[in-house]
């Protein structure tokens, strides 16, 4: 009889704990992203420089304080991508991270397969928003935009441990 109590709440404790990780994973620690209506997607211009505000509708964004690499937005344009292309700097080798299924405007497998096949296009967004990760634009035919952050060359070796790489700004403290 004890057995089958302790087996019990064993299981029990198991199927608890499951649950609350899956919920801190994937509810606890993300927010909405207020927009403010003017600079909430910014791109930086080929001629260098801060990067500037560009035009969008529909701004959504959540982002989580657990990790700088949590931030998704989706919005939509009525800028070209030939504009884009020709005042915007691309930004090589994007991929775009999941998104928790709750937030449905952005997947990242159709951004991923149309940046793939050339349908869409990446921009740098912000170098180095926080060190070594990058805020990351990518828009697609119809205007339909998404941004994320991706951990740029920098921040692959400083996060592992290594030293920063030539051209890479200095490390902030404890990396």
């Amino acid at each position: 009889m004890m057995g089958k109590i302790l087996a019990g709440f064993t299981v029990i404790t198991a199927l608890l704990a499951g649950v609350a990780m899956y919920y801190l994973q994937v509810y606890a620690y993300y927010e909405e992203v207020s927009a403010n209506g003017t600079d909430d997607v910014q791109m930086t211009t080929i001629a260098g420089g801060p990067p500037e505000p560009v035009l969008y509708d529909g701004f959504k964004a959540i982002d989580a304080d657990s990790s700088p690499i949590r931030y998704r937005a989706c919005f939509t344009t009525p800028m070209s991508a030939a504009m884009m292309s020709e005042a915007y700097t691309p930004y090589e080798d994007a991929v775009p991270l999941v998104a928790p299924g709750w937030f449905d405007c952005f997947d990242a497998v159709e951004i991923g397969k149309a940046l793939e096949d050339g349908e869409a296009m990446a921009f740098l967004g912000t170098q180095n928003i926080h060190y070594g990760i990058d805020r990351v634009v990518a828009v697609m035919p119809d205007g339909r935009g998404y941004v994320w952050h991706q951990i740029n060359h920098c921040g692959e070796k400083v996060f592992d441990g290594q030293p920063a790489p030539e051209g890479c700004p200095t490390p902030p403290h404890g990396n």
